[in-house]
Parts: structure tokens; C-alpha cells; sequence
């Protein structure tokens, strides 16, 4: 079954206050570098949110070690607390969704993907104008 409309919009707006919390509030040495949220998966109910977490290496090429990944989850569950209570705050709620969060590997398997087409040595061809 698809997504609801109300899902779409409770994920977009909890993304939307985690980001700006990760830049006003959220001031944890472990969340150095580049880290954003890409998604928010909300139940059917609103009862569980899922947030998804990219990390950013200092070089964009570069993949991100696991204990940097581990670093990063570790910070945020212990900024759960404060989020739930400003995702409540900001949002008119009857129950704010328990968070969960979890890495977006999605732009590391794209550069996988994209590093085994490059080591297949097939050019691109040219389109010919007739």
C-alpha cells in the first residue's frame, strides 16, 4: 500500500525540524563534518518515525568508516530526547512519533555501482546527428 498524504507530510516536516536542529541546537562533537537527514519514514499510524542519516566524508569521494557511522547514530539517540520534545513543540501532535534512526547508504552504493560500470572500460558512445 502507498504512502498516505499525511505520512508525506508528517515526514517531511520531522525532517525539516531535525535539520534545523542539527544547525541551532544540536552541538555534539560526533556530528562533525557533513551530516544531513535525507528521509523520514512515518507508519501508517504516526506511531514510529524512522529517520534516515547521511554522513559525509571530509573528501565527497571518500566512504564513511563504520565508526564513524556508529559515532553519528550514537548521537543521535542521545539527542532523542530533545528532538521528540521540539518535534511536539513545533508540530500539534496528540502523540509525537519514537524515533529511530538509521544510515542512508544509498549515495555510498551509487558510487559502488558507478566505481564497477568505470572499471568495465566501456566508453560512451556518441550520438551521430544524420
Amino acid at each position: 500500500m502507498g504512502k498516505g498524504y499525511r505520512q508525506g507530510r508528517l515526514g517531511e516536516e520531522i525532517r525539516r525540524i531535525v535539520s534545523e536542529l542539527l544547525i541551532r541546537e544540536i552541538k555534539d562533537p560526533r556530528l562533525s563534518g557533513i551530516v544531513t537527514v535525507s528521509a523520514v519514514d512515518v507508519t501508517e499510524d504516526g506511531s514510529y518515525a524512522t529517520i534516515y542519516i547521511t554522513k559525509l566524508g571530509s573528501d565527497v569521494t571518500e566512504e564513511t568508516g563504520d565508526d564513524e557511522k556508529n559515532d553519528v547514530l550514537t548521537a543521535f539517540k542521545s539527542a532523542k530526547g530533545l528532538i521528540r520534545r521540539e518535534i511536539g513543540r513545533q508540530i500539534k501532535l496528540r502523540h509525537v512519533p519514537d524515533l529511530s534512526f538509521k544510515m542512508d547508504t544509498s549515495l555510498e552504493y551509487g558510487r559502488h555501482i558507478s566505481k564497477l560500470i568505470d572499471e568495465l572500460g566501456i566508453e560512451k558512445s556518441e550520438e551521430k546527428d544524420e
